[in-house]
């Protein structure tokens, strides 16, 4: 059995695999870390080697809690990875991203794939039908646009998403809302229709913690998968076993 441990910028997700069977997932705040780890380990005495990726600096702490029970590795830039990286700046690509390139190469082999992460930050992340990543972009997430929007100026408040009742906001809040989610709605329409022009018989795949919210929302036809980095995390595991 494998246990991925992602350590992100708010949470921390724990999933345990057999092969590639997912068999547990949750998620907590990191400073429940040593309380979770024994939690997992008294339900699957049987994990004997773990991962972990963190889109941070991993304190040294967690890998040391960790290598007691199993075998740890810690997935950096001088982790062996399945597909051909173009990356021009290898050494700065972020964790999330190698495993989300890594679940896309194994589950949508020699084809076409757009990954589409909507957590803090959202990623775009491409492998062709070659097996080759080539790159994509990032920008800000859904709440890092509100929060933005209410740190740079005096007087606009703190909101949390809201459906939209009309693209044309006649308050306040609903313009914010309108900008908020009507604009990422179209950038996300927009990008994918930019790689569709590019590539033929794209597969998209969206994930991360805002991705439910924008799933039914898309005109683009799209795959939803909220585990699919963890997945990812337990191919790259299985990659790095020998």
């Amino acid at each position: 059995m494998n246990l991925v441990v992602d350590i992100g910028n708010s949470l921390t997700k724990y999933a345990v695999f057999e092969n590639r069977k997912l068999l547990h997932f949750e998620t907590s705040e990191s400073n429940l870390f040593l309380s979770k780890i024994k939690d997992v380990f008294e339900s699957f005495p049987k994990v004997e080697h773990a991962i972990i990726s963190t889109v941070g600096q991993l304190e040294n702490k967690e890998k040391e809690i960790l290598a007691l029970f199993c075998k740890v590795h810690v997935l950096s830039h001088t982790s062996k990875v399945p597909f051909k990286n173009s990356y021009a700046t290898p050494n700065t690509l972020g964790m999330d991203r190698i495993a989300l390139a890594t679940a896309a190469f194994y589950q949508y082999a020699r084809k076409n794939a757009l990954v589409i992460d909507m957590g803090t930050c959202i990623t775009y992340d491409m492998i062709n039908d070659s097996g080759e990543y080539i790159g994509g972009a990032i920008s800000p997430g859904l709440h890092m646009r509100y929060k933005a929007m209410h740190a740079q100026t005096e007087k606009l408040p703190l909101l949390a998403p809201e459906d939209l009742l009309d693209f044309i906001g006649n308050s306040t809040e609903s313009c914010m809302h309108s900008g908020v989610i009507n604009g990422l709605i179209n950038e996300l329409d927009g990008t994918i229709d930019q790689y569709h022009a590019r590539f033929q018989d794209l597969t998209v795949i969206l994930t991360g913690g805002d991705s439910q919210f924008f799933v039914k929302r898309l005109k683009n036809s799209i795959f939803a998968n909220s585990k699919f980095l963890v997945e990812g995390l337990n191919c790259l595991l299985e990659y790095n076993k020998s």
